[in-house]
């Protein structure tokens, strides 16, 4: 009778957490820097034991029924073994689109299996913890561990889903990748070249990719529990002139607000927003998110933001100044059309025949 073979502990646990970064506001200067593009997708430790494969998500949370394309081109791989670090993505078109990404993490099996044959994820690779010796590489500097990597990555006859990140050592060139991101990057990782990795610290840098727009105040929320202003309600125009809530400010200093909610509360009258409104049913909603004051549309915030999905900020947005030089009717969607991606860096991580 035969008997089933014994898999070999892996040397690097399931529940080991990725290095984080540390949000700085600029690339660091100085010898021994390593830099590589910040991704727009969920970041992810992939690991191969013989026939089991795991992805796991940065809180720890396992991804691999979201993404059972990407599961799939793992087990597929001629190493047996490995722990790598890298960015789930999806690209559509010659960019990454982070609401194909959220439409993923959907509860119906079928929902997933139609994307992942429709939209196929990519998993970009930027790091390697373990080899195929199932040696743990957490203690070695940068350089031995991207070596592993692009090893790891040059031994497979086909990369099917596994994508190489690129990276440089010219800080000019780092920030070249910054200047010309548009939407096509999240911004910039900084690591030192002889660090090493270390699990779960923000042992990182990361300068963001950042960019303004001028919106309507089309509303605000109180402050919980108080009568100050606790977050402006942004609007921009549509092509048919109605207004739209496309995101929120809540970075308004402390010492501005009492005279500040004093100037909207005489501002106060419906609807505030024409078109699409805060405070819609989601799975998000609570009681408090749909509880707003609607204002004239008067007052234009000039304010700095990351990232737009589906036409809205997708993170709160940070307040740079008042602009009462600007007329509410300038604006408009036109703003967030975004610049000039860095076409041949993302295009060359995205074609399959990467090397």
């Amino acid at each position: 009778m035969a008997t089933k073979k014994k898999t070999t502990k892996s040397s690097v646990p399931l529940d080991t957490a990725p290095m984080e970064a540390k949000l700085v506001d600029s690339l660091p200067t100085g010898e021994g820097w390593q830099f590589e593009p910040k991704w727009d997708g969920f970041r992810c430790l992939a690991f191969r034991n013989g026939a089991d494969v795991e992805l796991r998500a940065k809180s720890g949370k396992p991804l691999s029924r979201f993404f059972p394309e990407v599961v799939a081109a793992l087990k597929l791989l001629p190493v047996k073994s490995f722990v790598i670090d890298g960015e789930l993505a999806i690209p559509v078109g010659d960019a990454l689109s982070f609401d194909a990404l959220q439409m993923r993490l959907h509860p119906a099996e079928s929902r997933v299996r139609k994307l992942a044959n429709e939209t196929p994820a990519v998993l970009i690779l930027f790091d390697c913890l373990m080899g195929s010796n199932n040696r743990s590489l957490m203690d070695e500097p940068l350089t031995q561990r991207r070596a592993a990597l692009e090893k790891f990555f040059s031994s497979l006859p086909n990369p099917g889903l596994l994508r190489l990140s690129p990276y440089t050592r010219d800080r000019s060139e780092a920030q070249r990748w910054l200047d010309r991101a548009g939407g096509a990057l999240d911004g910039v990782i900084a690591k030192r070249a002889d660090g090493p990795y270390v699990s779960g610290e923000r042992a990182m840098l990361k300068v963001k990719s950042l960019r303004t727009a001028d919106c309507v105040v089309g509303g605000f929320r109180y402050a919980s529990g108080s009568k100050e202003i606790g977050s402006l309600l942004l609007g921009l125009y549509d092509d048919a002139g109605k207004l739209d809530h496309v995101g929120f400010t809540s970075a308004i200093p402390q010492q501005e607000r009492k005279a500040l909610t004093a100037k909207l509360e005489k501002l106060i009258e419906p609807p505030g927003f024409t078109g699409d409104a805060p405070g819609a049913p989601s799975r998000w909603s609570t009681e408090r998110s749909t509880e707003w004051e609607p204002l004239k549309p008067k007052l234009v915030v000039e304010v700095r933001y990351d990232h737009v999905s589906g036409d809205r900020f997708r993170h709160g947005t940070k307040l740079v100044r008042w602009r009462p030089d600007k007329a509410p009717r300038q604006c408009t969607f036109e703003q967030l059309q975004a610049p000039a991606r860095p076409g041949q860096l993302v295009s060359k991580v995205l074609r399959r025949d990467v090397r």
